[in-house]
């Protein structure tokens, strides 16, 4: 484990292997099999279009979650999901209510420049980001002063936390990549008021 990877106004610590590699492999195959995955329409810069990757909304209680114009509301979470929740909490000291699951097919799917901020989050909220399949590139950039910038690969079975000041003074990102990648799914779990 690295120390707090932001400068300031947050908290930010990737831990490579948190998942083994078998258990990994194995949480892949079963999130792909889960029902439940969708392609959202959203607005951008005036027009509709569909996310580029399929996203689903899953938590331990029935408290729906907007961002973007969509309003989702969760399915139960799953025996893989819970067994990956009890794990992260007993390590962070955590608790979190709902994932957002975000399935990336390849190299031209994307999560564009955002905050986790919503109102439904509280102030300072945490986020724990885990990723199963190939590893990515994860971009972060300061609010007030764009050109700081960070880029972190996060690897098959990372856990990225996100905690304190982070999501009010950093944006974070997944750009495409020409690079050819295969299946991608990450999994943001949150607590949700």
């Amino acid at each position: 484990m690295q120390g707090n990877l932001l400068p300031h106004d947050g908290e930010m610590y990737l831990f490579d292997r948190f998942f083994e590699a078998e258990s990994a492999d194995r949480y892949l195959l079963r999130l792909k099999e889960m029902p439940g995955w969708k392609q959202e329409p959203i607005r951008m810069f005036g027009k509709q279009v569909l996310q580029p990757r399929l996203t689903a909304f899953c938590g331990i209680n029935d408290t729906s979650y907007a961002y973007s114009g969509i309003r989702m509301h969760p399915q139960p979470m799953t025996d893989e999901l819970l067994s990956i929740l009890q794990k992260i909490e007993q390590f962070s000291q955590l608790s979190f209510t709902h994932v957002l699951l975000n399935w990336y097919r390849n190299g031209a799917d994307s999560m564009g420049w955002h905050r986790d901020n919503e109102a439904s989050l509280g102030t300072d909220p945490a986020i724990a980001s885990v990723s199963f399949g190939e590893p990515r590139t994860f971009q972060v950039r300061c609010k007030k002063n764009p050109s700081e910038r960070l880029s972190l690969i996060l690897p098959h079975g990372s856990l990225l936390l996100m905690k304190g000041a982070m999501q009010t003074h950093w944006e974070h990102c997944l750009p495409k990549t020409r690079r050819s990648t295969g299946d991608r799914i990450n999994l943001t779990f949150r607590k949700v008021f």
